[in-house]
């Protein structure tokens, strides 16, 4: 079994090798391609199980998988553009796992995920929470920076064959840190996450579920840098409040009347 995922990887391969030269493609569409990516990540969720039941280090298992985001190349594009991937920063012990969407211009410079603006206010929001920025885990879908046209400015949101091509790294992330709750920073971390993109204000403040952990949904930080309004700015705050309820976290009646 554990040459399963290896296996599969090759198969995914081929597929899209195949796909990509040939004028008549094979009946390999990107939903079956989905559903196969699913699968692998699934069997490797169950394997970082199994090898933490044998009580391995963490902080160990994930030094392979980082090496191996190191010298991706599955995406060529990315690949090219990127200064450096950007695996994840935090404790591998967490309780809580913030997902993002992909890395901007200066998480690519620095090797490390939410560190220009919308980092600086997500590192408040744990604050204010009760966590220094290094006792939780922060990841994105996505590992290298989304490619821009040379005369552009600003990030561009991963594409869905991107997050399916990136998905397993963070799956197997999530497998060996196995955080009590996992929390979706924006629509795009929510159709990584859940393969759906739904309506922000519909997802956010509800339970849903990956892998069976708990995933609470929440407007990125960089929503609010955008609407300033203290109805939005609340509404994270509500949802970071469910999660300190859901790992038994004590709530102050400072934190309770809070506003970012």
């Amino acid at each position: 079994m554990n040459d399963f995922p290896p296996a599969l990887d090759l198969v995914l391969a081929a597929l899209e090798q195949i796909r990509d030269r040939e004028e008549k493609p094979p009946r390999a569409s990107r939903i079956s391609l989905g559903q196969l990516r699913r699968t692998r990540v699934t069997e490797s969720v169950k394997q970082q199980s199994a090898s933490l039941s044998l009580g391995s280090d963490k902080a160990a298992l994930l030094e392979p998988i980082r090496a191996r985001v190191a010298v991706c190349i599955k995406c060529p594009h990315l690949a090219r553009t990127r200064t450096q991937t950007v695996f994840g920063v935090g404790n591998p012990d967490a309780e809580l796992m913030f997902i993002g969407e992909a890395p901007g211009a200066e998480e690519d410079a620095r090797g490390e995920p939410f560190v220009g603006r919308a980092g600086q206010l997500l590192t408040k929001i744990i604050a204010a929470m009760g966590f220094r920025r290094d006792e939780v885990y922060i990841a994105n879908v996505l590992k290298c920076r989304p490619d821009m046209p040379s005369s552009s400015s600003g990030n561009r949101p991963p594409t869905p064959v991107e997050m399916q091509t990136c998905l397993p790294h963070l799956a197997e992330q999530i497998g060996i840190i196995q955080p009590k709750v996992l929390i979706a920073l924006g629509a795009t971390a929510v159709e990584g996450l859940l393969g759906t993109r739904g309506v922000m204000r519909e997802l956010r403040g509800k339970w849903h579920s990956h892998q069976e952990t708990p995933l609470m949904i929440t407007y990125h930080p960089s929503y609010l840098l955008r609407n300033q309004a203290l109805s939005e700015k609340r509404k994270v705050w509500q949802d970071m409040l469910q999660v300190l309820e859901r790992i038994d976290r004590p709530i102050t009646e400072k934190q309770r009347n809070y506003f970012l």
